[in-house]
């Protein structure tokens, strides 16, 4: 039987990159105020050969262990994202660094699929004996070759000069994206905005479960740091790991970033903290369920507390305007709801705000301050 990574990557083709002419008729006859272009990421006239920033689509949740559905989002957030108006009074002309998302790769969502058949067995019908180990082996084969898939994809990408984003999917999917991205700089730092801290070994006997990404993202070399802010929900493992950690590690606990709110810190101050802990390169990994979960009532997990959005864009703006570089970025654990699509467009809104922020922050996008 063939392997999934094999069939993905055998049907992968890769791209031949064009830059937009200035004369381009797409460009001429877009409507900058209307409503966008059906089928089109925000509506925008780009395409992965034309944009400046390609966004990989990963329709995957075969380790999610409460609730399902965040597969559905790269979708779900493609369809709501034209609704969006992109005018922003920060940043002049933001649509035009160009922004696409690739085709999402319905093989992915079949296989998942597939695999959340074995994986809600194992959760409900545990095997024994030599058996136990037959499902957590296969799922882990084909989130390893999952990972192979989404790097080989970001590479390609990002040998042509693109920037690279990743739009989940469970919080396993940005994996790929994260080696690839070691491959191209020697040092960064990972800050993952999340309701957890996803720093367990093997979570459920997963190598690759969304709850052990950044367990995972800690064996790469090149990420220097990890800085962690809204984590209200992890186990006491995971709690050591961040104490053993010499500082490569780096908390912001939800509990006291409300205590220090609640005795008078402005959130402006508390994001200027939170920067002095990066280093000049910047990978954002942001699970939707760092936000309070009024933002995102359908996530897998939710747990609550957590961020106001406009505090998330404002820790996002903050080290754009840092003068750091934010050198890709995912987005996950977005989870839409049967016939709402309140969580698609919360996160289209937050992909807005990561994709003009990281173009802000590589040079692309002039920004300007509005005063207030």
């Amino acid at each position: 039987m063939e392997k999934p990574a094999e069939s993905w990557n055998r049907n992968y083709k890769s791209p031949e990159y064009t830059l937009m002419a200035e004369d381009d008729k797409s460009m001429e006859n877009f409507d900058v105020n209307g409503p966008g272009l059906a089928g089109k990421l925000f509506g925008l006239p780009y395409t992965p050969e034309d944009a400046r920033l390609v966004l990989l689509p990963i329709p995957w949740e075969a380790t999610v262990s409460y609730r399902t559905g965040t597969s559905k989002a790269p979708d779900a957030i493609l369809k709501a994202s034209r609704q969006i108006d992109f005018f922003t009074r920060e940043i002049h002309d933001a649509w035009k660094m160009g922004v696409s998302m690739t085709e999402v790769p319905q093989s992915l969502q079949e296989t998942s699929d597939l695999l959340r058949i074995l994986v809600d067995q194992y959760h409900n019908s545990p095997m024994t004996g030599e058996g136990s180990a037959l499902i957590p082996d296969k799922i882990n084969e084909a989130c390893e070759n999952l990972n192979i898939y989404v790097k080989k994809m970001s590479l390609e990408y990002l040998k042509k000069g693109k920037l690279v984003g990743l739009v989940g999917g469970d919080h396993s999917t940005p994996l790929g994206l994260i080696r690839a991205l070691s491959e191209t700089h020697e040092r960064f730092a990972v800050l993952q905005i999340d309701a957890h801290a996803d720093l367990r070994k093997a979570y459920e006997g997963f190598t690759y479960s969304h709850g052990s990404i950044m367990y995972n993202v800690l064996k790469i070399p090149a990420v220097s740091k990890l800085v962690q802010v809204g984590v209200r929900d992890f186990c006491e493992a995971e709690f050591q790991l961040i104490q053993r950690a010499g500082g490569r590690v780096r908390t912001f606990f939800d509990d006291d970033l409300k205590a220090k709110q609640n005795g008078g810190q402005s959130w402006e101050a508390q994001c200027t903290d939170i920067i002095k802990e990066l280093p000049q390169k910047v990978y954002i990994s942001f699970d939707i369920d760092g936000l309070d979960p009024r933002f995102c009532p359908h996530t897998g997990t939710p747990v609550p507390g957590g961020l106001e959005f406009h505090h998330a864009v404002d820790l996002i703006k903050a080290v754009a305007t840092s003068g750091r570089t934010i050198i890709g970025f995912d987005l996950n654990e977005v989870a839409p709801g049967e016939g709402d699509d309140w969580d698609a467009n919360v996160g289209a809104r937050i992909l807005w705000q990561l994709s003009c922020w990281t173009g802000v922050s590589n040079g692309l996008l002039n920004h300007s301050r509005v005063s207030r």
